[in-house]
Order: C-alpha cells, then structure tokens, then sequence
C-alpha cells in the first residue's frame, strides 16, 4: 500500500526514481550547511562568552568609578554632568548572510568621547568625573557589541533548528514514501509483466493445439 495513489507504470517509476535522487542530494547538502552551521554557532558561542565576561570586567569597573565619585564628589556636580552628557547613540545596521542566514553587521565608531565633547564644565568637574564617563562610554560600547554577537548566535541557533528539521522530513517522511512508492509501481510491473507472460504462454499453447487439430483434420480427410 502507497501513501498515496500512483501510476504503476515505466515512467512513473523513472520519475520516482528521480525524486529518490533528489531528495537524497538535497538531503546530503542540508547536513553539509547543518555541519557548517553548528561550526559556526559555537565560534559564535566562544565570542558571546567572551565579550559578556568583558563586559561585567567593565561594568564592575564602571561601577566602582561612579561610587567613588559619589562619595568625594560634590552630588549636584555629578548630578548636572551626567544631565550634559546625554545623548542618543546613533547605529547603521547593515547585513551580511553566513550560509544563507541574514546576519546583522552594526557599522559604528567608539561611542568614547572626550572631555570637551560630552558637554560638562571640564573646570567644575573633577577627574573622577572623566573616568566615570569614560568607564560607562567603554561599557556601551560592549553591550553593542554584544548585541551583535549574540543576535548573531540567535538567528544560526535558529536557522540549525529550521535545518534540521528539512532533513529529519526528508529522513523519515518523503525520501522512505518515496522508497515505499517505488517497490509497490516496481512489484505492480512485475505482477503485470509475469500476467502477460502467463497469457501469452496460454495463447501459445491454444495456436500450437489448434495447428496440431488442423493438421489432424487435413490428414484424417488425405
């Protein structure tokens, strides 16, 4: 029995024979772009790993800096200075494709700045000051970082998924029906062909048997 109905014929079975094969290569190359893929994910990984341990290192240090300032320095001081230095971070998102896959590339500069560009009085401000911004601008340059990593690892994670699952399809469901479909045309042809042949072998004896009658005729008449 077929999953569902097919031509027991000659061309059929090319056809589905065709389909065996291609459904077989793209099977093969699925796995081929799964490996790549999965290689991929855990260079990625590594890269995640790694920049979020930098950036707790960072944000530790952002950290102390701004509580030192806090404690030795004057509270409206540091108040007014974190109120000049706000600012939106401005990103130019493009894409790149890795095995198909549509990744995010963020094309920007080091969002660190210099005293005089973050806006503060540099004459009623102090060191720590500047060390506390340049601590948190490092810090945000991190997370952006990170952000692409990880968006990264996000879409090959989800595309290895996507992938897998095309092959497990074709695996279990379409190249064995396929398979199925196949031996049932191929042994339809056979019982077909080994029918004719009993047929014919019928017909062939019935002509043999009425030659040997008329030659019996026509001699019983000699």
């Amino acid at each position: 029995m077929t999953s569902e109905p097919v031509k027991p014929t000659r061309m059929e079975l090319i056809r589905k024979r065709e389909q065996i094969r291609l459904a077989e290569q793209g099977r093969d190359l699925l796995r081929e772009k799964m490996d790549a893929l999965v290689r991929e994910f855990f260079r990625v990984m590594n890269e995640v790993s790694t920049s979020r341990e930098e950036l707790e290192r960072s944000a530790r240090d952002a950290d102390r800096s701004l509580l030192i300032a806090q404690a030795v320095d004057d509270p409206v001081t540091l108040r007014s200075a974190s109120f000049a230095t706000r600012r939106r971070v401005v990103l130019d998102i493009e894409a790149r494709s890795i095995m198909g896959v549509s990744i995010p590339v963020i094309e920007k500069k080091s969002l660190a700045l210099t005293a005089l560009e973050r806006g503060y009085s540099i004459i009623g401000t102090s060191g720590r000051i500047d060390e506390v911004a340049e601590k948190f601008e490092a810090e945000l340059d991190l997370i952006v970082g990170l952000a692409e990593t990880e968006t990264t690892l996000r879409r090959i994670g989800h595309e290895i998924l996507m992938t897998r699952r095309r092959v497990n399809a074709l695996e279990q469901v379409m190249i064995p029906d396929l398979y199925r479909q196949t031996k049932y045309i191929k042994i339809t042809i056979e019982e077909r062909e080994r029918e004719d042949l009993f047929r014919l072998k019928k017909v062939k004896r019935l002509l043999e048997r009425r030659k040997r009658e008329s030659r019996a005729a026509v001699a019983a008449e000699g």
